[in-house]
């Protein structure tokens, strides 16, 4: 009997044994299917590497000319089928991470030099006498003085003066009208005012010194006379000028002369005046540069109602230059430069955080302009960016401006569009092309020439004309062979 049951529990124990390996050996063969039965992932649709809105069903290219990469099933949602390098929320607040929204707004040149104020001189006379004779007093007797328009400058003995007023009065007396008028219009040719012509006229008293008066409110700037000097013609005997209006005078690069005209805001401080600024305006650009510091002298005019401004003083000066409107802004800060490459950090939200290659523009006073790789409304980062790039710069991968396969490509690979600045010749409308003389486009080695452009679709060439300053950005068109205007701006005609 134990022999039976010790028999049975062998046989029990040896069927328990195979059924739990034959097991065991289904689950392993099923884990080790081959690859070739594993269900491949689906394409759902094709993005631009820089930009993930620009999708299409078809596999393609980018409006840059870029080779469109796919976007897997399963990829996640909120990153658009992008790569971002994450940072918990802990970290990105320890590092000080702020951001700013890319806005459109309009720009202005803006040029900082430095200047000096001078005298104005449409508001600056000279004083002369127009007959020889002797100064026998002096009303204003040192420089810096201030006198009225009217008021008693000096006397004079002349004896030319005093032969023409005793001839004068002698026609009056004999009743002669024709003599006396050519006696009148003597004395007024020597200098002497209407008002004391009429004076003699009346009393007929002729008068041994003459008086002087001023011709303008104003200061004394220069005095050369002493009393009982003779004078002539030639002598300049008081300078004087109106301090109610000045001229300053600064220097500007030559490759900025187009960027200033007459009429432009001007605005200056004073170091020694913290927070306060005077408005003017541009009176005038020198036609010449000078060959030795290569600048252009720029005249400007400010109102100096208080007198506050002084000859020669030096001031710092800002000119607005030619606006640009509707264009892509961020903050200056936002931007790294290293050596030609521009790039800034974006952020995505929820700790995402991706580099984006850019093109910059036009800089004005915290803003910069951003002519390829951002969108209005993306936002980036303005502190603490450089950390975020040195650390997405380990994945070449999360750079936009990188192919599917993470290695970089050139400028002329990628077709970026090339930028540039000229002035249109001739809007050729039934061809939709513009003639244009250009500056150097360094990008693609041209130098200054004159040449015809195709213009994209976009581009409205009734809103330009034949003289217009011009900011255009070309892309190349592989199938034609040549580069054609996008996109332009106009800084109106020169």
């Amino acid at each position: 009997m134990k022999i039976k049951f010790f028999a049975a529990s062998v046989v029990l124990v040896l069927a328990g044994t195979v059924i739990g390996f034959g097991l065991s050996q289904l689950e392993f063969n099923k884990g080790m299917a081959p690859a070739s039965e594993k269900k491949e992932k689906k394409i759902l649709y094709w993005v631009a590497p820089m930009d993930p809105n620009f999708r299409r069903e078809q596999p393609g290219k980018s409006p840059m000319g870029m080779d469109l990469i796919p976007v897997y099933e399963g990829a996640d949602s909120d990153d658009g089928g992008e790569k971002a390098l994450r940072i918990s929320p802990g970290v990105v607040n320890n590092i000080g991470v702020r951001t700013a929204k890319v806005e459109r707004r309009t720009l202005h040149n803006m040029i900082d030099t430095v200047g000096f104020i001078m005298l104005n001189d449409d508001m600056t006379r000279d004083v002369h006498v127009r007959t020889e004779g002797w100064v026998e007093e002096l009303a204003v007797k040192t420089e810096g003085e201030r006198v009225k328009k009217g008021s008693l400058l000096f006397r004079i003995y002349s004896r030319e003066l005093s032969n023409a007023q005793a001839e004068y009065v002698q026609a009056l007396q004999i009743n002669q009208p024709s003599l006396a008028e050519a006696s009148r219009m003597r004395l007024e040719a020597l200098g002497m005012s209407k008002r004391q012509i009429d004076e003699l006229t009346g009393d007929k008293i002729t008068t041994e010194l003459v008086d002087i008066y001023s011709p303008q409110d104003g200061y004394v700037v220069a005095l050369n006379i002493r009393e009982g000097m003779f004078v002539q013609p030639k002598t300049t005997i008081f300078t004087l000028s109106d301090l109610s209006t000045v001229w300053i005078m600064a220097e500007i690069y030559e490759h900025q002369a187009k960027k200033v005209a007459k009429g432009q805001k001007a605005e200056m401080r004073l170091p020694f005046v913290p927070g306060k600024t005077w408005e003017g305006s541009v009176d005038h650009v020198y036609p010449t540069v000078d060959p030795t510091s290569r600048t252009i002298r720029v005249r400007l005019k400010f109102k100096n109602p208080d007198e506050q401004l002084k000859p020669n003083m030096y001031t710092d000066i800002t000119i607005h230059g030619a606006a640009k409107k509707n264009v892509v802004t961020i903050p200056r800060e936002a931007l790294i430069r290293s050596g030609k490459s521009e790039r800034v950090v974006l952020a995505l939200g929820k700790g995402r955080f991706r580099p984006a290659q850019v093109v910059s523009g036009m800089e004005s006073n915290d803003d910069i302009e951003i002519v390829v790789g951002l969108k209005e409304g993306e936002t980036v980062v303005t502190s603490g960016q450089f950390l975020l790039d040195s650390e997405a710069s380990l994945d070449a991968s999360l750079l936009r401006m990188a192919d599917a396969g993470g290695e970089h490509k050139t400028h002329t690979d990628m077709q970026m569009p090339v930028t540039g600045k000229g002035t249109i010749e001739a809007v050729k409308t039934a061809e939709r092309k513009l003639n244009i003389t250009h500056e150097p486009i360094p990008a693609i080695g041209w130098p200054t020439m004159t040449m015809d452009f195709r213009v994209g679709k976009d581009v409205d060439l009734g809103a330009v004309k034949s003289g217009d300053s011009i900011d255009f950005m070309l892309k190349k068109d592989n199938a034609a062979g040549d580069y054609v205007i996008e996109t332009l701006s106009s800084g109106g005609t020169k």
